[in-house]
Parts: structure tokens; C-alpha cells; sequence
């Protein structure tokens, strides 16, 4: 026996049903991108390394990018996010934009992880983000936007939260502590990993890095206080927009959200499945430099990323992804006999003109097969010329769905079949 080649680990195979629910998806996503004025765009597959090296953190870098010499020994990579190639391509053109810019993308990214469930190496991810704004209501509308597409996918709050915090407010309550600026990065750094850590093995990561005890009592006690936004004006400000957009039973305060990559500089938040042992189903934040960084005049931006494949997971845990037939709406022309093969060809043809789906069958044979594939496809009907209906001008429609059958002239095939597709 052969051996059949697997497909390479952590890469995706979409079967029609599975392409059918990816579609559906990104139609949702389209909707909802459109709905608040942004516009779609692409970046490269392929970047160079030293576009991450600087702002996307060490463990993107070193750790989770496909990475390759090109022919000239430049070190390649299949792009892991899109952000920085957003940033490069805003500076690029930045004196023929407009701001601030409104874009959103869904495209396929790589990262070298260990696969496992709601993790692949291979993924489609939506990224949006608006460019040129900076206050508290960009960073809103883009937590909103969030919102909206929940919603428009049947997810409710009790279901999936958005967390939110600041960085910018945390910064300053971690200066409060005596920790030197240099050394505040790494406490960002031990706040992110605090939900991977039984709560005694962080507390001793915290003390490894040199931090005293009393430090990491008031840092637990900061981790705790769900109260803090209200020292920061703008948070303030964005929960009012947030409330005046109705998206505010989606959204929570919380001071353990920080964010990995190190380009954040301000609002950060993240959408949790809010079930036992949920996890985080998109991400995103303020940030102020990355089109500087690139070689483009300094603008803030936000924006945030969703993977296609833990909000799948979710909405399957909720019940919310739709039962998807690619043929409910689709029509059979059964092929009698060699003789009559291109009067049903024609036939499809004339159905097709009316932008109705129609699959004339490939082979003529007995009617029974050809009918229980249309059934076993879940089609809406199927149509037969036999050699009294050719003779006679008519058409035998079978509907496949109510189990009834009538004999029509062919010119009221398609008003007849209209019928049937509206009962559908």
C-alpha cells in the first residue's frame, strides 16, 4: 500500500462546507468593516525580517517567524502580522492620503507555533485600523467596531467581553512604584504572561527579576483594581463614546490586559470567550510610532487583529456558525439519454441566464441515480425531458424538497421555478 504525503503540520485544508463557513465569515467581516467607512486593502506576503525586528517584540522575531535566506542571502519572512506592513505602506504614500485613513484587510498569515487547539501555523486574520486619529474616540470607534461584529455573528457579552486598559496609565502607576524606566518594559512583559503562570510561580517570576516584595504587592494590588481607569481622563471619555454607541455591555476595564507586542502605546484590549477557560479571540491597541519607525512623518493609529480560527472555535461552542448548503438553492437538468443531452445542456443554459445556480449532469443514465444526487446535494429541484416531454415542448419539475412533481410548458420553467426557490 502507498503511502498518501501529509499536508505540511499546522497548515489549513478547506473542504467546500469549511470554505462555505470561511466566506460566510469574511462576508460578515466585509459587512461590518464597510458599515463604519473603512476600506479594504493588502500587503505583501513576503517581508523582510527587519521590518518586525524593531517594534514586534523578540518571540515574533526569533521565535515564531518563518524565516529564509532569499538568492541574495536576505533574511525573508512570511509574514506573521500585517501592522508593520500597514505602517510601511502609509509612509510610502503618506503626502497622497487622506487622514485619517480607514483601512481593513483579511488575509492569510504564518507564525511557527506549536499547533494544538485554536492555534495553527497557518491562518486568515482580519486586521483594521485607522491611521491619522488620535483621542479617545478613535480609540472607541475601533472597540465598537469589535462590538458590532460580535453582534452581527449572534455572539452576546455573557458569551465573549472585551477587556480593556491603558498603557500609558499603567506606565504611570508603575513609575509610582520606584521602578526605574528601563525596567518597566519587563514588568508589561511579566503582566502578560500572568494568566500562563499558576499565581505562586508568578509571583516568584516577579522577585527573579528583581523586584522586592512590597513591589510586587502593590503590583498585585494595581492587577486587582478594576477602578483604576477612572484616574485616566481619556479611558473616561472612551467609555462615555462606547456607552453613546451602544457597545458598552461589551466592554469591561481590566489592568492585566497589556498586550505583547511592544508597539502599544496607549488604549490596548482584547475580546475573551467569556466561558471556563475561555481564551482571547482578537487584540489590538493604540500606537504612535510604527510609521515613524518606517521612515514616514510620525502618526498615531489604532487598530486591532481577529484569527479566523479561535472565532470559529467560539461561535461552534455557541451554537452561532450557520448551517451552510452550497446547493439549497441550486437546480439539477437530468440528462434522459445521449440523444437528448444537449437539449439539457441548453436548458441549463436558458436557467444560468437568470443567474439561478443549475448543474446539467454529466453523464446520462438511469433517472433515479442522477435524482438521488440532487437529493443527497440537498438541491431545491430537478428537471427532466424525457422523450415525451421533448416532443411535447414541456418540462417534468421535481421538487426535491416538498416531494412533488408537475409537468409544465418550458417557457413557465422559470417562473416555476422561482416559486419554488422563494419557498426554499
Amino acid at each position: 500500500m502507498k503511502t498518501s504525503i501529509q499536508s505540511v503540520k499546522g497548515t489549513r485544508e478547506f473542504y467546500p462546507e469549511d470554505m462555505a463557513i470561511h466566506q460566510w465569515l469574511y462576508g460578515k467581516i466585509r459587512e461590518v468593516s464597510e458599515l463604519f467607512g473603512y476600506q479594504e486593502y493588502d500587503g505583501p506576503f513576503l517581508e523582510k525580517i527587519e521590518l518586525y525586528a524593531a517594534k514586534s517584540g523578540e518571540e515574533l522575531v526569533k521565535e515564531q517567524s518563518f524565516v529564509f535566506p532569499d538568492r541574495n542571502n536576505e533574511l525573508i519572512t512570511l509574514r506573521p502580522e500585517l501592522t508593520p506592513s500597514l505602517a510601511r505602506m502609509i509612509a510610502q504614500k503618506q503626502g497622497e492620503l487622506v487622514f485619517p485613513a480607514r483601512w481593513w484587510s483579511f488575509g492569510p498569515f504564518w507564525r511557527y507555533e506549536r499547533p494544538q487547539k485554536g492555534r495553527t501555523r497557518e491562518f486568515f486574520q482580519w486586521n483594521i485600523d485607522q491611521i491619522g486619529a488620535n483621542s479617545p474616540e478613535a480609540d472607541a470607534e475601533m472597540i465598537g467596531i469589535c462590538a458590532a461584529f460580535l453582534k452581527s455573528v449572534g455572539l452576546s457579552p455573557a458569551e465573549v467581553i472585551i477587556l480593556v486598559n491603558d498603557r500609558q496609565l499603567m506606565d504611570q502607576e508603575i513609575a509610582a512604584m520606584g521602578i526605574a524606566e528601563e525596567k518597566r518594559k519587563g514588568v508589561s512583559k511579566l503582566i502578560d504572561r500572568k494568566d500562563k503562570l499558576r499565581p505562586i510561580e508568578w509571583d516568584q517570576a516577579v522577585l527573579d527579576e528583581g523586584f522586592s516584595a512590597d513591589q510586587l504587592s502593590y503590583l498585585k494590588d494595581l492587577l486587582n483594581n478594576k477602578d483604576l481607569w477612572q484616574k485616566s481622563s481619556s479611558m473616561t471619555r472612551m467609555f462615555e463614546v462606547l456607552k453613546l454607541m451602544g457597545a458598552a455591555d461589551y466592554v469591561r476595564y481590566d489592568p492585566n490586559i497589556v498586550r505583547g507586542l511592544d508597539y502599544y502605546t496607549g488604549v490596548v484590549f482584547e475580546a475573551w470567550d467569556a466561558g471556563a477557560e475561555g481564551r482571547a479571540v482578537l487584540g489590538g491597541g493604540h500606537y504612535d510610532n510604527l510609521v515613524g519607525d518606517v521612515g514616514g512623518n510620525p502618526l498615531p493609529g489604532v487598530g486591532f487583529a481577529m484569527g479566523d480560527v479561535m472565532i470559529s472555535l467560539v461561535l461552534e461552542k455557541y451554537g452561532k456558525l450557520p448551517e451552510v448548503n452550497l446547493y439549497d438553492s441550486a437546480i439539477l437538468v437530468t440528462v434522459f439519454d445521449d440523444s437528448l443531452r444537449d437539449v439539457s445542456m441548453e436548458l441549463a443554459s436558458e436557467i444560468r441566464s437568470s443567474s439561478v445556480r443549475c448543474i446539467c449532469y454529466s453523464d446520462p443514465g438511469k433517472l433515479q441515480k442522477q435524482l438521488k444526487y440532487a437529493d443527497r446535494l440537498g438541491m431545491a429541484a430537478a428537471l427532466v425531458i424525457g422523450p415525451d416531454e421533448a416532443q411535447e415542448g414541456n418540462v417534468t419539475i421535481k421538487d426535491l424538497k416538498n416531494h412533488t412533481q408537475k409537468t409544465v410548458r418550458r417557457t413557465q420553467v422559470q417562473a416555476e421555478l422561482q416559486q419554488i426557490l422563494a419557498r426554499s
